[in-house]
């Protein structure tokens, strides 16, 4: 409240008073008629000065409320302030892990390429390992039996489905633990009735898309599950790299439709592929 700017004011209303007072003592001395004329000027006066002081109280309320409303507003706006700080700290945060995140994927996939170019490579170099054609339809594959698994003739070949959700955390290339056990169960059959024939490793996904930037397509995906197999029977299983070979086929080739849960899980496989064909040793 301005209470200097009040002060002219009760001057004013203490002069009325005092004049008032002087009316009142020398009112036996002068004409009564010209006595109430002043008496009523002061009166008048005194009316103004009393409507100016409720003016200047009212100004001085309404600038008070001003105030605090400015003053909350300011603490708001602060408060808005320390909010967005925040956000933008946890965006940063956020910005430095999809970072991380990104360099790790360009890390594998680049892994995987390295991988699959050495594949190639054994793969074409294969005179030393000398393929031996097997031209008698005659002399079929004998059978396997793998407790648990599908194992089925496809032609001159024989096929044993392991099933992706045994094999790989989901949408992923990395082995879960309980894929052990599986892997060094087939690979000792594989190994006890297979022994010089060529294996394909050949991995199948469902219809649905990729969710991860780790891998642009369905076809990588496949071949990122096919190598982490090839790479576990080679290191672990005991075969030779010129045995197997390696095939991404995506979502082609399902063996049930995709319509049901049950049927995308079916055909989410690694299919190792016995054929007649033999390696040769060096």
């Amino acid at each position: 409240m301005n209470i200097a700017g009040r002060q002219p004011a009760r001057s004013r209303f203490a002069g009325c008073l005092c004049a008032l007072a002087a009316l009142a003592a020398s009112g036996c001395t002068q004409n009564p008629m010209m006595m109430q004329s002043q008496i009523q000027s002061l009166q008048q006066q005194q009316l103004a000065i009393s409507q100016q002081n409720r003016e200047l109280q009212t100004r001085a309320t309404t600038l008070d409320n001003d105030n605090q409303e400015l003053e909350r507003l300011l603490a708001q706006s602060q408060q808005q302030v320390r909010l967005f700080e925040d956000q933008v700290t946890v965006m940063r945060e956020q910005l430095t892990a999809t970072s991380s995140q990104l360099a790790q994927a360009r890390d594998l996939s680049e892994e995987f390429n390295d991988k699959h170019k050495a594949l190639q490579a054994s793969i074409r170099s294969r005179g030393s390992a000398q393929i031996t054609a097997n031209n008698s339809f005659k002399a079929q594959l004998p059978d396997i039996v793998v407790a648990g698994l599908n194992v089925r003739r496809d032609g001159d070949v024989v096929r044993i489905e392991l099933p992706g959700t045994r094999l790989f955390v989901p949408g992923g290339a990395r082995l879960l633990p309980e894929a052990s056990p599986l892997l060094d169960q087939v690979s000792a059959e594989l190994k006890r009735i297979y022994a010089g024939q060529v294996i394909g490793v050949e991995g199948f996904t469902d219809s649905d898309p990729v969710q991860t930037s780790q891998w642009q397509n369905n076809h990588q995906l496949s071949v990122g599950q096919a190598m982490a197999v090839y790479d576990y029977m080679t290191v672990r299983g005991g075969f030779r790299a010129d045995q197997l070979f390696v095939v991404g086929h995506g979502s082609n080739h399902p063996v049930v439709s995709n319509a049901t849960p049950a049927g995308k899980e079916r055909n989410r496989r690694v299919e190792l592929v016995v054929y007649p064909e033999q390696v040769g040793r060096n």
